[in-house]
């Protein structure tokens, strides 16, 4: 997909800073004590599995909601908290929709123009196709949204969303409603949007690959709290718990108690740093790391299964000494199918250990 060149303006970017931000639905507690603070122009990914708070949090932060506790500023203007509360459409924020909320009676020009009230019409039309170029939608200005595609669709929303030059531009699962390709180079161009902008900007998303490739930070969220914060590879090489390891990778589990600092297991052992001598357990093992080699070096394996994916070849294989077979994930290797016995290594770098928790 190639886009039209024309500049984004630039927006004023603000900092956010949540603290100790809470919202309760009845008896549930949907956010519990978030404290966050997000830089000017920068990307932020809020990320997480449904239900764990994540949207109710980008909600508090346009004004949609009130929050039960706690406080959310922008630079050093209180919108909520402390007694105070600024309505949504006076916070300078800029809102992207799952299903882009465009108006169907309106041509996609319209919707550009619909939030530059301000402005005479001659202006705001201006700024409008100036937006829509930049999304490479400016010959599209004068048909409805119903005649585009859904990625077409995204980028009017997303036109329309910059086009007043917010200071926060908040985005709700953007891309969900795509396919795979064109998720994948709509998501790309958007960020290169956003970055021409230079808008602060909060991105609600349950795909790790996803934050991964559009957050400068990610905000992991489970039950309504932070997990950690911190860059992708940070949350990637570094997390802090084994749920945290579990959402970003599907992972090998090999359980075991620490002794003398490390954790045992048929692989050898490995060092079980922050956790407690005599603990439980578990050594998470990426599938990258198992690696496979000729029978009669390493612990003895034998493929169970094996299956094309492409790029990589997944294969589960039975070792001895364990309950349930390793899932690797390689490079096909020329006759390596189910049946065949193999040697099993483990890379040392693609292995966390991590004190047991509750699954």
């Amino acid at each position: 997909m190639h886009l039209a060149t024309a500049r984004t303006p630039v927006s004023l970017a603000s900092r956010l800073t949540l603290s100790e931000v809470r919202h309760s639905y009845g008896t549930v507690d949907a956010v519990r004590g978030v404290s966050l603070e997000v830089e000017p122009g920068e990307i932020v990914c809020l990320l997480g599995h449904s239900g764990c708070g994540k949207t109710t949090l980008l909600r508090l932060v346009a004004g949609i909601e009130r929050p039960t506790g706690g406080r959310i500023a922008l630079d050093k203007l209180v919108v909520a908290g402390e007694g105070a509360f600024v309505p949504p459409e006076k916070r300078n924020i800029g809102l992207v929709f799952q299903d882009y909320a465009l108006f169907p009676h309106l041509t996609n020009l319209q919707n550009v123009t619909f939030g530059l009230r301000t402005l005479s019409r001659v202006q705001a039309e201006d700024e409008a196709r100036r937006a829509l170029a930049r999304v490479g939608l400016e010959r599209h200005a004068d048909e409805y949204p119903h005649a585009l595609s859904g990625g077409e669709q995204q980028r009017v929303a997303l036109a329309r969303a910059l086009v007043p030059r917010p200071g926060i531009l908040l985005m709700d699962e953007p891309f969900s409603g795509l396919d795979r390709r064109l998720r994948d180079a709509v998501r790309t161009e958007t960020l290169n949007v956003l970055r021409e902008a230079r808008a602060t900007c909060i991105i609600v998303t349950h795909d790790p690959e996803e934050a991964m490739r559009l957050g400068d930070r990610i905000a992991l969220m489970r039950a309504g709290r932070l997990a950690q914060v911190g860059t992708p590879e940070e949350l990637y090489r570094a997390p802090s718990d084994l749920a945290t390891a579990r959402f970003f990778c599907e992972i090998n589990e090999i359980t075991g108690k620490v002794v003398d600092g490390r954790l045992a297991t048929p692989f050898g052992s490995f060092a079980a740093t922050g956790v407690g001598e005599g603990t439980a357990a578990v050594a998470a093992i990426r599938p990258q790391g198992v690696e496979l080699r000729a029978p009669g070096s390493g612990r003895a394996g034998r493929i169970v299964a094996h299956r094309f994916l492409g790029e990589l070849d997944l294969y589960e294989i039975a070792v001895e000494g364990l309950d349930e077979p390793l899932v690797s994930r390689r490079r096909a290797t020329a006759g390596l199918s189910r049946g065949h016995d193999v040697g099993v290594h483990i890379d040392p770098a693609e292995v966390l250990v991590f004190a047991a928790t509750e699954p």
